[in-house]
């Protein structure tokens, strides 16, 4: 069980994004059959809808199709992120993750692999808020409606979180220790397993990016509350953000990194970050009906592996001073 203290008043993950681009000098690398892309959270959630949006168009830019395959399991995916850790290094099996890959390392205490060092950047593809998201049927239909009705019942409501570790887990913990608030938090395995427990009552609230939660909040499924972010989403341009409903230290965002195994060739790496240039600029404005941003400042391999240290340094530093220790 993973110990707590309220004091958690910082988003983990502020923003970034954008792809290595080929180096000049590296000759073209062009794969010669399809290209395995392991995801290692559930389906539905926000890594596997980004991912999703951008796989025909990378895949034709590469000039073989994208075999996206789920593989969950352990805390914030670590079969699947494991799996790509140990996989040739040869551009044939790539990893999409959430910032759970910095965030993970910082709750695991003993991690089957080095989160920077066992992997070579390919690039990030965007950024985007997590909304706080309750079922119908729970009495408020504002977020201070929401905070009135967990202090007056503390302990009482449920939040789904994609698991220990993961992105969702994290915002959870934030929206928990900023407000002061007390629920319980009920692991499930991945961001899709969750949405479904809020949509079935089974827990009352949740915490996802705006990618994971735009389909089931469209059909009326899952009412937004909230946008952990300084600024409203044009996915959700209804939706207040946390300054706005009274509670601007609630920030929380997700990062969707493209990480191959460590020790794959340069120019295998930019042949990749290249494709997935790509499709980002082909499905722009997709990505915004997403809530996902692209923000220019990473071109290399070793920017993007810079910004995953640095954001597992500061995960680190938050958790501990919110009390939380790896187990």
């Amino acid at each position: 069980m993973l110990k707590r203290r309220a004091a958690l008043a910082a988003p983990l993950a502020l923003a970034m994004p954008t792809l290595a681009m080929p180096a000049l000098a590296q000759p073209a690398w062009r794969p010669d059959r399809p290209i395995r892309v392991i995801i290692p959270h559930a389906p539905g959630g926000g890594t596997d809808v980004v991912t999703r949006v951008l796989a025909e168009a990378v895949g034709n830019a590469l000039g073989q199709p994208l075999v996206i395959e789920n593989r969950t399991g352990g805390a914030a995916g670590l079969v699947g992120t494991d799996l790509v850790a140990k996989a040739a290094p040869d551009g044939y099996t790539i990893l999409v993750n959430s910032s759970a890959q910095a965030i993970t390392p910082a709750l695991v205490a003993r991690m089957p692999y080095d989160a920077v060092n066992d992997f070579a950047g390919i690039g990030i593809i965007g950024f985007a808020p997590h909304v706080v998201v309750v079922n119908p049927q729970l009495p408020a239909r504002t977020f201070q409606e929401l905070l009135a009705l967990l202090r007056a019942h503390p302990g009482r409501y449920n939040l789904a979180s994609g698991g220990i570790g993961s992105a969702i887990h994290l915002a959870g913990e934030i929206l928990r220790a900023s407000a002061q608030v007390d629920f319980q938090i009920v692991q499930y395995r991945g961001g899709g397993p969750s949405m479904l427990a809020v949509l079935s009552n089974e827990a009352q609230m949740s915490t996802p990016d705006i990618p994971a939660a735009t389909a089931v909040v469209r059909a009326g499924s899952a009412r937004p509350l909230v946008i952990a972010a300084a600024e409203r989403s044009p996915a959700m341009p209804d939706v207040p953000t946390s300054a706005e409903a009274g509670l601007p230290q609630f920030i929380a965002e997700i990062w969707f990194p493209v990480l191959a195994p460590a020790r794959t060739p340069p120019a295998v790496v930019a042949a990749l970050s290249a494709a997935f240039q790509t499709a980002i600029e082909q499905n722009k404005r997709r990505l915004t009906e997403l809530a996902v941003q692209v923000r220019p400042g990473f071109t290399t391999s070793e920017q993007v592996m810079g910004y995953v240290r640095a954001q597992m340094e500061r995960s680190v530093a938050l958790l501990r001073a919110a009390g939380v220790q790896p187990e």
